[in-house]
């Protein structure tokens, strides 16, 4: 284990989330150990050059999916990103489809969420200074743009547009807030957007999901199998790993969204 020092600078981060535990390809890997005032993140970083580019993985849901969404330190992990210099954050996940023509097997890119968590504390400024961050449009346009291009090019069922729901965990929802949620809009739901990607707005850093969906909500009355859903994931696996793999050649060194000044007229 190494602790940081100035060459462990990362431009990209991959959190891995459900079945993403590992990124394959990583060379010069390290393993990087540092502290943060939120306590212990949720796995220890593997940094290293992938692609030519600096990048940093951490699995979500540590090494062996250990940590619940509800107890995910999304704090820490955010903190160990800024601190090491990155700049955009690719973050795969698994979802439930609220659509009938978003199915199993296919892939949405959310542009919106409705946050339902109850307990997670979503913001670094709590005391002595207050932002209030925009999230009108809470995901970096450039990274969703590479992500919905490269997913088409490789013929996966890409969904450009999702307004995905996010609850608090770990439980499922009922029927009844599964068809609520459908009367509002929601397109996908899972456990952990909320407050990743809010956080990673707070310090300026682009984030994009990559919602890989599983099965259906409970709205749709149709059940899937413990089995069923574990061969959809292995697939959807495959599937994140390529887009990921294609799409970080694509992401421009230089920044040129909104992203990029989230705090200027926030503080």
């Amino acid at each position: 284990m190494i602790k940081m020092n100035k060459n462990d600078n990362a431009e990209i981060a991959i959190i891995g989330g459900t079945g993403i535990y590992n990124l394959e390809g990583i060379q010069d890997e390290k393993i990087i150990d540092i502290p943060t005032p939120f306590g212990h993140p949720s796995g220890l970083l593997k940094s290293g050059y992938f692609k030519n580019r600096k990048i940093v993985f951490m699995p979500r849901h540590g090494k062996k999916h250990s940590v619940p969404p509800h107890k995910i330190n999304f704090r820490a992990n955010i903190w160990i990103m800024k601190k090491l210099g990155v700049e955009r954050i690719i973050a795969p996940c698994a979802v439930g489809s609220l659509r009938e023509k978003m199915k199993p097997g296919d892939i949405a890119i959310p542009d919106q969420f409705i946050d339902r968590t109850k307990n997670r504390t979503s913001t670094f400024y709590e005391k002595d200074t207050v932002a209030h961050i925009s999230t009108a449009d809470p995901f970096c346009p450039e990274l969703r743009k590479i992500a919905v291009s490269r997913g088409k090019k490789l013929n996966y069922q890409i969904h450009e547009k999702a307004t995905q729901i996010c609850i608090e965990g770990p439980r499922f929802s009922t029927r009844a807030e599964s068809h609520m949620f459908r009367s509002w809009g929601g397109d996908t739901i899972n456990m952990t957007l909320i407050p990743e990607c809010i956080l990673a707005r707070e310090v300026e850093i682009c984030y994009v999901a990559i919602a890989t969906i599983t099965d259906y909500d409970v709205w749709a009355e149709k059940p899937v199998s413990h089995h069923e859903v574990l061969k959809i994931l292995g697939k959807n696996v495959e599937k994140t790993n390529n887009i990921i793999t294609n799409m970080i050649p694509e992401i421009k060194r230089e920044r040129n969204c909104l992203c990029v000044h989230a705090l200027d007229e926030a503080i």
